[in-house]
């Protein structure tokens, strides 16, 4: 009874992680370029159930009744990284990449600078005159003159963009949109304000990047929903079971071994 109780909680425990997830995606429908998660889930090992009523030879003898599945757990949090549609706007400051890939930005926390990576092409030029993202961190772009990766700075000017992502700033080239790909989208990990860390970026040019548009998020808000009511109902499922497990185990304190 007790083994019961434990299985049913780690389904509720379970589920509410599920809730949570479907929340946060449902929450960031109208994110530009924000990629829905989802949660693998898988069960603990079966535990063996076995007795020694069995006698044989006048001596109890282990007698193996069968297994006992010990309930869900979480096993990891994967994002689905399927791009997005393409939205048409009328600033040049922003971008959306079509296919793969992610531009890259500089995060200063005012004690070291970190690169990370985006899909968030909502860009805006700072009063410093340099391209930043919503957070405020600076856009990298590939000085043409050095071949270094630095602030994209725009001061007073406009920028324009081919489908590679050069950029020219008031009809002179100056840089590249820093874009970048990895080989293991696994190893890309969400750091909020719709960035991602990730090891080994690969530096590619291969990345179809577009002017004056916008990435909107891959959630489809009626799968989600569809989703919500499954995992409430199979939450409701679980307390019920919960609940019945425990009104049984009030009976067998409160009213067995009873006299009358």
């Amino acid at each position: 009874m007790i083994r019961g109780l434990y299985t049913a909680v780690s389904g509720l425990i379970t589920q509410e992680a599920k809730q949570d997830v479907i929340t946060n995606n449902m929450a960031n429908v109208n994110t530009v370029g924000f990629k829905g998660d989802n949660l693998a889930v898988k069960k603990f090992d079966d535990v063996l159930i076995s007795n020694y009523d069995k006698v044989l030879g006048g001596k109890n003898v282990r007698n193996d009744i069968g297994s006992l599945s010990m309930g869900s757990r979480i096993d990891e949090v994967n994002t689905d990284f399927t791009a997005g549609m393409i939205q048409e706007t009328d600033k040049w400051t922003d971008f959306a990449i079509e296919g793969q890939g992610f531009f890259t930005v500089l995060r200063n926390d005012g004690i070291s600078s970190k690169e990370m990576y985006t899909r968030d092409g909502h860009f805006h030029v700072n009063g410093a005159g340099f391209l930043v993202n919503d957070s405020g961190d600076n856009v990298l772009g590939k000085n043409l003159a050095t071949g270094k990766n630095e602030p994209i700075y725009v001061g007073k000017g406009k920028a324009n963009s081919d489908n590679e992502g050069n950029l020219s700033i008031d009809g002179n080239a100056k840089y590249k949109l820093a874009t970048v790909d990895f080989e293991d989208y696994k190893s890309l990990k969400k750091v909020g304000d719709n960035l991602y860390e990730g090891t080994n970026p690969i530096d590619t040019g291969n990345v179809t990047v577009k002017q004056n548009a916008l990435e909107k998020a891959n959630v489809n808000v009626i799968n989600e929903m569809v989703n919500m009511m499954s995992v409430m109902r199979t939450f409701e499922t679980n307390q019920k079971v919960v609940q019945a497990m425990d009104e049984t185990l009030g009976k067998a304190v409160n009213e067995v071994g009873t006299v009358r």
